[in-house]
């Protein structure tokens, strides 16, 4: 007799994500409650506002005004949450290994192919080399110590001039953007987006597929630890 096929498990609805959005950055922010409260009251504040100074003054017009600006203070609200999440999980992943693939391979946008697998690494420092290819060239940024990422960095760096001659390459490093060429984690998905384009669709495809073809096999290699992109990553409602 077949074994019964599990049952397909359910995507947690809306209002789970929201709590746990909210229990996500609330951990990192305690103030979370005053400020989302505050929005929301200064929301119906504005709206029932609103609905004295536009005549005919009416108790029903200033029950709908502040309805209205009860919506907009949850709309608010929930933007706010949105943005402080993102940076409670910059603030959560900083300095781990791995980080910088998960940035990379979520926050890039189509415009740009990167993966969440380094390019290079060092099995015993683990420090690692990522690259992502975009409208703005080739961007190799290292994790790690800097000291000992040259060798990783210049590696990266003569493979893909030598395939992909005249487009241009960019290096940066993640770090506490101290030093040239050093970006935050939080800022490494800006800084790479506001590349100016260099490059259009049909040649970064043809850039990717050369550098894929002479790229070795990393499989072998032992993955960063330190990050699980599923637990780090702040959860938002869809």
């Amino acid at each position: 007799m077949a074994a019964r096929s599990s049952a397909p498990e359910k995507s947690p609805g809306f209002f789970s994500q929201i709590r746990t959005l909210y229990t996500f950055t609330q951990k990192e922010f305690r103030w979370l409650p005053y400020l989302l409260g505050g929005i929301l009251l200064l929301g119906v504040a504005v709206g029932v506002g609103i609905g004295f100074l536009i005549p005919p003054v009416a108790i029903w017009s200033v029950i709908l005004w502040g309805i209205t600006g009860l919506m907009l203070g949850v709309l608010a609200s929930m933007m706010t949450m949105t943005r402080l999440s993102t940076r409670a999980m910059y603030k959560k992943i900083d300095g781990m290994p791995g980080a910088t693939g998960h940035v990379l391979s979520t926050s890039l946008g189509r415009s740009w192919q990167a993966s969440e697998m380094p390019v290079g690494i060092n099995p015993k420092t683990q420090e690692a080399v990522y690259r992502a290819v975009g409208k703005g060239g080739v961007v190799i940024v290292g994790e790690g110590a800097r000291g000992r990422l040259t060798r990783l960095v210049n590696d990266e760096r003569s493979k893909v001039q030598r395939v992909a001659s005249g487009v241009p390459v960019t290096v940066l490093y993640v770090g506490h953007g101290d030093g040239e060429g050093e970006v935050t984690i939080a800022k490494l998905a800006s800084t790479i987006k506001s590349l100016p384009k260099k490059i259009d669709r049909t040649t970064q495809a043809a850039v990717v597929k050369r550098i894929d073809s002479v790229s070795q096999s990393l499989t072998s290699l032992p993955i960063p630890k330190g990050i699980d992109p599923t637990k780090a990553r702040a959860p938002r409602p869809r």
